[in-house]
């Protein structure tokens, strides 16, 4: 974290604000029949900038008025990374990120904790944003008195989660979630940061899946049938949220700047980490089935475990080693 404003501003030359990095719809529900065991369909190559190998430390911005019971389980997600919880676990899952590294050899970190919270529930730019927006929501957080958010360039990645109230330009028709780095004319530091909304009363045929059935899709299911499978924590929005949310601190983590780890030579359009897994949860997954997860006693999909006996759904991430997506309740 520490080496990421030395990248900046060569940044700024070759990008502009549009290349923010997306949990992508097209790529979502029209993806390759089977990254499982085939390095021959991602090429991911390390383009050199940094990965964020400092202890990470995770600051939620609740953007809108949001429900207390889904603040709860996307807070026991993310102290999930950094506790014990029964095996296959969340913190099993991000060792996979973990293996990714910068030009020094330094990993990804395996050191991720919440270390704050700000509330804007009075909603500082409106109820209608865009991704610029995202950036002054930010900047609002960390300047705010009389308790704002610390400014943390060295160890900081920031997520601004947006309520069921809130529009976003693009969301629900084109991402569900995207990451990408602040600018210090508006924020006044560099910092990595994901935004990521509640699908959940908006689109959650779109951006829960596989809770619900997207338009035009075959329904997903634990057991490869025709039921949709149900959230191991009782909503389909803030379940299928809490994969996008997984799915963008990969990303965030080794892709902080856009110059680091994706497939392609195209910045613009890259393939990262997660995107080369969408759609897979499990072992024989492909063409529309999640894979093999678990299911508890009532029905409910899951493959990861968490604090307070808490379970997930969180999609797989291209391992490197591996050469093919992989999670913690593989198979083989």
């Amino acid at each position: 974290m520490d080496r990421l404003s030395c990248y900046v501003l060569l940044l700024l030359s070759f990008f502009c604000f549009r290349l923010d990095l997306s949990w992508s719809l097209k790529t979502r529900f029209n993806r390759a029949p089977d990254n499982q065991g085939s390095s021959d369909l991602a090429n991911l190559v390390y383009h050199m900038g940094p990965v964020l190998s400092s202890p990470i430390k995770l600051y939620i911005i609740w953007y809108g008025n949001w429900n207390s019971t889904h603040q709860a389980i996307i807070r026991d997600f993310l102290n999930s990374f950094s506790s014990p919880a029964l095996s296959p676990s969340v913190a099993d899952w991000w060792k996979t990120v973990t293996l990714y590294t910068d030009q020094t050899g330094s990993n990804i970190s395996d050191s991720l904790s919440l270390s704050g919270e700000f509330f804007d529930s009075r909603l500082s730019n409106g109820v209608r944003l865009n991704r610029l927006s995202m950036q002054h929501i930010i900047k609002n957080a960390v300047t705010s008195k009389p308790s704002p958010l610390p400014l943390d360039p060295r160890n900081g990645l920031y997520l601004v989660l947006t309520s069921s109230d809130v529009q976003v330009d693009e969301f629900c028709r084109a991402v569900c979630g995207f990451h990408y780095f602040s600018f210090p004319s508006i924020v006044g530091a560099t910092v990595p940061y994901a935004w990521i909304g509640y699908s959940g009363t908006q689109c959650p045929g779109v951006c829960a899946y596989p809770f619900a059935r997207p338009l035009g899709a075959p329904p997903p299911s634990a057991m490869g049938g025709n039921d949709i499978m149900r959230p191991p924590n009782g909503d389909a929005g803030v379940d299928g949220m809490i994969s996008v949310i997984a799915h963008e601190l990969a990303e965030s983590s080794s892709n902080p700047l856009v110059n680091a780890w994706y497939a392609g030579d195209n910045p613009i359009a890259p393939g990262e980490i997660a995107d080369m897994c969408l759609g897979l949860y499990g072992s024989g997954g492909g063409g529309g089935y999640v894979g093999k997860v678990s299911t508890d006693a009532g029905g409910n999909g899951y493959n990861v475990n968490g604090v307070k006996g808490r379970r997930f759904l969180v999609q797989w991430v291209w391992d490197p080693v591996k050469k093919r997506c992989f999670g913690p309740n593989a198979m083989d």
